[in-house]
């Protein structure tokens, strides 16, 4: 083998570590020649341009020098007019000569000495070939006629005396500055501001000049009045100031035609700067300048980094982080690389917003504009992307660009991102909180299909609210739903709590029951002082301790509330102002404690929940007694919490033996074994056991599996879900999981569709008609519109073709705008829409952040934008929680031990419970689940007063189909409110709508052809019935005659488009004596049964059946 030392020669000693270590052994003998590259070349010019020139602290400290030159020889000018005798006479020689001792002329010659050799030298650096350039730049010209006389007197000792007019330094002084400030900048590695620049500029101009007209005045008037200094200085301001006195005055023409050239050179000097000030000014304006360093030392501030600031951005957030009363004395800095639009900058000049928020025309990926907006120094920074483009992954990806750069300058401050795509959150995980809107909006848009709006409940949650919603309304339920909708998440230690500090050592339901029966708060969750997970509701086996962190839904915080101590009242009094009376607790302002409320109990057996739904009285509904309610116990019982069924899978329903053989071959329980992205919550859920095939997803081709092409050929035994989304992406995932979870009945799983496109045919085959819920996903390439409210025109009008073909469809949707809610269900004659767009502009007006609130598509949870969660990202900066909250709220996030979201309806048989303080008790003793508010359904109530008022004020035309289809509308609504029906014809009310159809009849069948009596009875009917059919009746028979065509059955439409006229709207933790109805959903938060399992059971987690059985039409569709 070739010895490579011997082939290869060896590395210099400074190269090679062993050498390093031994010394220079070796290195005498190596024939290398060491070679030295200079940066500049090896001359002593190039030396001397290095250090006069290029080297930025040497080149600043000899322009320092050569300022303090300049200065020094105008002090000496200043000194020798003061010194000198005013001289008899008026002879020019006044002019030419002056007196100057001997020390000011030496002075004054070594000042010109030193400073013509340092321009001379200059000069020579500075050549680059052309001389006459050199020669003839102004300030060599005034350094020649300023030194050059004091350098010839020494050799002519009779030119001592000889004027020359030193004062002109003033202008090389004003050079000298300009290059030392630059120098400065470039010293110091700082952009300087172009605006200070110009401003010192303009100052030094104007005191230059005013210097030179004072000691020109003062010298050519030698042989005038001989004014000295101050009386020039008094000249020159009131000349410049234009004010002109005329006290003093110049005498001899030498001195007027001195003072009429500084007038021209200030004519034409002047402008050009104050041009230049003020464009500079404008564009710092549109740029906004910088964010001070003291203030920022002295001063808190969070910086808001976005692409594009709307109006409607800026405002959610100035209202949102404005609404915490600690962040009253934050400043906003706003870093945007747009310029600031017309609407953004007259909200900024506001006196309210003016003070508290600075705009910054700036990129973050410029550290100069990080530093413009002392990012280092920031509290935090909030960093938002463009949802309003159409490209979503390339606004995620300028997103993680500005994240990067945030954190590459300022790692130690708090990064809140949010983020479009879920692919993408795994860039950005370093962030301290993100937000991932396709999690979210998809997450919201699944839950709504099992616990109807649960994305109103969502974003009424994480918006800072006062309660004061909907109070001067005349009606009752804007009233309870505004009041209610100032609920929010709070959170305080137990020791530290009012609320909660005396349920230490108690069970979890035994303190969230009482503090709500005694408060009126809503205990949802815990958080253990040495863990980092939140739990909701981890059941009545949890032990509060004392260093627990507690969570709490209520109207105000603890810390902000006052305690009022009532006397005790009889308990008889109590319990029946409690149950009978009206409500005493006011929920809508400060909480004060109801005392101790004594609940009837008539027996303290545990009775276990029948169903999923939780029918909570599950076998006495025919017994005379009524059925009871159980204490909530203060510790659990195993036995008691065993026979309440805790421990009961509630996916194994009561069914028969081949029913849950089949149930058991279907579906097996686990994670799903593939995640379509990073960062993905891995959720126990509902599996099948075996991979469909692909070509068994296609619902509307057949093929060797199955020859099924329309959903109603599945047989299907649950109600469709569809999904009407622009492309299968992977945000959809989070729309699966959650229907799939593992703690839904099998027997409650919806089949779910995904529709890619949705013409009239595939709607119809994929069966909407029979559909439980049609969820219409934002188009995302639509997103993008030349008006920004335009970006939800294709969704609106889509839902709403969907609405007019299928009226009672239950649809949902989410857009991008929160005011274009208003358009969806839109009935351009509906009274009551008029009345609530009436109201919402009210509240608009009073300042409510929630005004679109009572609008009857978003409280019925039919509709919500996904910008309102915008507002969770602003909150999580005060309440770091929130986000973790809302993640396991909407089962993004499964924590064991934690609970999750669930709905029970309430029947007839549960009517007995009648309050919602005694259905807390009930759901607390039972299966430990913890309400947190009502949905409530209501039929609409309008006087036709108040509907016609409305119709008169909007100048309403109401043609004759017009008429019958709002006629049609209202017959069926009074016929469901009255419970019977009615069998008058439909013109039977305006005899003259009649007399002038059987007129237009007539005059039909004159004009048409002769034909026989009963032929033309016949025709006049059809053409009758043609004129008299509403639009209703032409929709639907549309419909049905394309379902005819498609070969599908038309049995069950009828039934979809007979609707009621309904209202739906969410109560938040309302108060105890909340009476029960029928028909309401209770919105509940149910313990993981996971973490209640023995320790002899095996864990579900592994209980997935190896069984594998024929895949039923229901996997197909999973």
């Amino acid at each position: 083998m070739v010895d490579l030392e011997s082939e290869v020669p060896p590395l210099p000693p400074r190269y090679r570590f062993r050498d390093l270590l031994l010394g220079d052994q070796g290195w005498q003998n190596d024939d290398r020649v060491q070679v030295e590259f200079y940066m500049n070349e090896n001359t002593f010019k190039e030396r001397l341009k290095l250090f006069f020139i290029k080297n930025q602290r040497s080149s600043l400290r000899i322009r320092l020098f050569n300022f303090s030159l300049k200065l020094l020889s105008c002090f000496l000018y200043i000194i020798r007019v003061l010194l000198e005798n005013p001289s008899q006479g008026n002879e020019w020689s006044h002019i030419f000569w002056v007196n100057r001792s001997l020390p000011l002329w030496g002075l004054q010659v070594s000042v010109a000495l030193i400073s013509l050799f340092e321009t001379i030298l200059l000069g020579y650096l500075s050549y680059k070939g052309n001389i006459w350039e050199q020669i003839l730049r102004i300030p060599f010209i005034l350094e020649v006629i300023n030194a050059v006389p004091f350098i010839i007197s020494i050799f002519w000792p009779s030119l001592r005396n000889l004027f020359v007019p030193v004062f002109l330094n003033c202008w090389l002084a004003k050079h000298a500055l300009e290059n030392m400030i630059n120098d400065l900048h470039r010293a110091i590695q700082r952009t300087q501001s172009a605006m200070f620049n110009q401003v010192l500029i303009l100052i030094s101009t104007l005191l230059c000049l005013i210097f030179t007209c004072i000691c020109g005045i003062q010298h050519l008037e030698r042989i005038g009045k001989k004014l000295n200094l101050f009386d020039s200085l008094y000249f020159c301001i009131v000349t410049f100031s234009t004010v002109g006195f005329g006290d003093v005055t110049p005498e001899t023409w030498s001195s007027k035609l001195f003072v009429v050239a500084m007038i021209c050179v200030a004519l034409v000097v002047l402008p050009i700067q104050f041009e230049q000030l003020a464009y500079l000014w404008m564009e710092r304006q549109k740029s906004g300048g910088n964010y001070s360093r003291h203030r920022a030392q002295t001063e808190k501030h969070v910086v808001l980094c976005v692409s594009s600031l709307k109006i409607d951005l800026l405002m959610d957030f100035l209202n949102e982080f404005y609404a915490h009363p600690r962040l009253q004395d934050y400043y906003v800095v706003i870093l945007c690389p747009t310029e600031m639009d017309v609407q953004v900058r007259r909200v900024l000049q506001i006196p309210m917003w003016s003070q508290r928020v600075i705009y910054l025309q700036g990129s973050a990926l410029k550290d100069q504009d990080l530093l413009r907006a002392k990012m280092d120094d920031a509290e935090a920074c909030f960093i938002l992307s463009s949802r309003c483009e159409v490209d979503r992954t390339s606004s995620d990806h300028q997103t993680i660009l500005r994240a990067w750069a945030v954190k590459d300058f300022a790692p130690n401050c708090p990064l809140y991102v949010q983020i479009l795509k879920p692919e993408n959150k795994f860039h950005i995980k370093f962030a301290d909180h993100v937000v991932c809107e396709e999690e979210f909006k998809y997450a919201m848009l699944a839950l709504n299909c099992i616990c109807p709006a649960t994305s109103t409940l969502i974003t009424l949650l994480v918006h800072t609210s006062r309660g004061q919603e909907g109070q001067q309304s005349p009606e009752q339920w804007q009233k309870m739903y505004g009041r209610c909708s100032g609920n929010e998440v709070y959170h305080i230690v137990l020791e530290e709590s009012t609320f909660f500090a005396e349920y230490e050592g108690k069970s979890f339901t035994y303190a969230s029951f009482h503090a709500h029966k005694k408060f009126g708060v809503c205990l949802i969750g815990i958080r253990r002082e040495d863990n980092k997970n939140i739990l909701l509701n981890p059941g009545p086996r949890y032990i509060m301790s004392a260093t627990d962190i507690c969570f709490y839904i209520n109207i105000t915080k603890e810390e902000n509330s006052a305690f009022k101590n009532h006397d005790h009242q009889k308990k008889s009094n109590v319990s029946r102002s409690f149950y009978h009376g009206p409500s005493r607790l006011p929920v809508h302002s400060i909480i004060a404690s109801m005392g101790t409320v004594a609940i009837d109990l008539q027996d303290t057996s545990c009775r276990s929940a029948s169903g999923p739904t939780l029918s909570l009285p599950s076998e006495g509904n025919k017994e005379v007694r009524r059925p009871s309610i159980a204490p909530v116990l203060e510790v659990a019982d195993t036995s008691s919490l065993q026979t309440c069924d805790l421990l009961s899978d509630q996916s194994e329903d009561e069914t028969t033996p081949d029913e849950e053989m089949s149930s058991n071959v279907e579906y097996a329980k686990g994670y799903p074994p593939y995640s379509p992205y990073i960062g993905s919550s891995p959720t126990f859920c509902h599996l099948l056991h075996e991979k469909v095939p692909f070509c068994c997803l296609r619902l509307d081709k057949s093929c060797q599996h199955n020859y099924y092409e329309d959903a109603k050929a599945y047989g299907f035994k649950n109600k469709l879900i569809i999904v009407a989304a622009e492309t299968a992406g992977n945000g959809l995932y989070n729309f699966i999981v959650p229907l799939r979870a593992y703690y839904r009945p099998k027997k409650e799983l919806n089949p779910v569709i995904l529709l890619l496109d949705n013409p009239l045919d595939d709607l119809l085959r994929c069966g909407v008609t029979f559909a439980a819920n049609m969820v219409v996903v934002d188009k995302e390439s639509t997103m993008s519109a030349e008006e920004d409210y335009m970006a939800d025109a294709k969704t609106i009008v889509n839902v709403q073709t969907l609405f007019r073909l299928f009226s009672s469809l239950s649809i949902i949707t989410e857009l991008t705008h929160p005011a274009n809610m208003r358009f969806m269900q839109f009935r351009a004659k509906d009274c009551y829409s008029l009345a609530l767009s009436k109201l919402e502009k009210k509240e608009r007006e009073r300042g409510s952040n929630l005004a679109f609130m009572f609008r009857l598509p978003f409280a019925a949870g039919r509709v919500f934008s996904i910008s309102m969660l915008d507002t969770l990202l602003y909150q999580s900066f005060v309440k770091d929680y929130m986000i973790s909250i809302t993640r396991l709220l909407l089962g993004l996030d499964t924590t064991p031990g934690s609970g999750f979201l669930c709905s029970m309806k309430i029947t007839e048989d549960d009517l007995w419970i009648r309050t919602y303080a005694r259905l807390y008790q009930k759901l607390c003793s039972s299966t430990g689940d913890v309400p947190i508010g009502i949905y409530r359904t209501e039929s609409q109530k309008l006087t036709t007063s108040e509907c016609r008022e409305i119709a008169s004020q909007s100048q309403i035309s109401i043609s004759v189909e017009e008429w019958e289809d709002t006629k049609d509308a209202k017959e069926q609504g009074h016929h469901r409110s009255n419970h019977r029906n009615s069998t008058s014809s439909d013109q039977s009310d305006h005899p003259l709508l009649r007399r002038k159809s059987m007129q237009w009849a007539r005059r039909l069948s004159r004009k048409g052809p002769k034909h026989s009596g009963k032929t033309a009875e016949k025709i006049t009917q059809q053409r009758l019935n043609l004129y008299r059919r509403s639009e209703r009746q032409e929709l639907a028979e549309l419909v049905k005659n394309r379902m005819k065509h498609l070969g599908l059955s038309t049995v069950g439409y009828d039934e979809m488009n007979d609707h009621q006229s309904t209202l739906s709207y969410i109560l938040i933790n309302p108060s105890p004596d909340t009476r029960l109805e029928l028909n309401d959903v209770v919105y509940l938060i149910r313990p993981d049964p996971l973490a209640y399992l023995p320790n002899g059971e095996p864990s579900r987690k592994n209980s997935i059946c190896n069984t594998t059985g024929q895949d039923s039409r229901e996997e197909t569709q999973l």
